[in-house]
């Protein structure tokens, strides 16, 4: 039995010229029709780091009796000079989330990957509280079952209200344990009520993990760090991925 979650996140290879630059984390979701691959907008350019890659890659297994049984799907980040992704801004500013569009028909009928869709986003903040427990599921410093191509989970709760915008911005704050790789995330909770309770990915899609947090006056020697990062609110995905 494969855990359908775990068939909807794949590790995010970036390239330069051929070169392999850095590893994080995506997954896949479905809007009227179309796939897409959600990650970090950071993760496909950042400015303040010189990160510029040129294409990304993915691994989509093939075959449900042998998980060891994959194909890497290479996606070009610009086409005719032009970025190749979406990516968009709220009330302030740039959100840190971008989709790419998978094209289905390109993909090996033997396809096997599972997707959230709008119906996985939460309709509305009932069970949702400081402290509820979440699932952050990803790839933390490219680790993951390296056998059958599968990610792992780190245990995390809600550590911000999440009927509130953290600090005005679009993201929520989670309490969990974090690592480089982990960029694009989804951040999720079991389904306990309403039409997606029986169905095949029994999740709610709240977020998108970005990044930890630190505070700047931190006495490094002194202090540990906060624990604590900030994951974008799902819902900007209805607009990011919209016809």
């Amino acid at each position: 039995m494969i855990e359908p979650l775990l068939l909807s996140c794949v590790q995010v290879t970036t390239y330069s010229n051929g070169a392999i630059l850095t590893n994080a984390s995506g997954f896949f979701f479905e809007n009227a029709g179309r796939l897409f691959l959600i990650t970090s907008r950071h993760v496909l350019v950042d400015k303040p780091s010189n990160h510029k890659p040129d294409a990304i890659s993915i691994e989509i297994h093939t075959n449900r009796e042998n998980l060891a049984e994959s194909i890497m799907y290479s996606i070009p980040l610009y086409r005719n000079g032009k970025r190749n992704w979406r990516q968009g801004k709220d009330s302030s500013g740039e959100v840190d989330v971008a989709a790419i569009e998978v094209f289905q028909n390109q993909l090996p009928e033997t396809a096997l990957y599972c997707a959230f869709t709008p119906d996985h986003l939460h309709d509305s903040i009932e069970g949702i509280r400081i402290g509820s427990r979440l699932l952050i599921v990803g790839f933390p410093l490219s680790f993951h079952d390296t056998l059958h191509h599968l990610p792992v989970a780190r245990q995390g709760i809600t550590a911000s209200s999440f009927s509130m915008r953290f600090q005005g911005n679009g993201y929520f704050l989670t309490d969990a344990r974090t690592h480089r790789g982990m960029s694009g995330a989804p951040v999720v909770m079991p389904v306990s009520y309403g039409k997606q309770k029986d169905s095949e990915l029994p999740w709610v899609l709240l977020g998108i993990h970005s990044a930890r947090l630190d505070v700047g006056t931190r006495d490094m020697e002194m202090d540990e760090a906060l624990g604590l990062n900030c994951a974008w609110f799902a819902d900007f995905l209805l607009t990011l991925t919209r016809n």
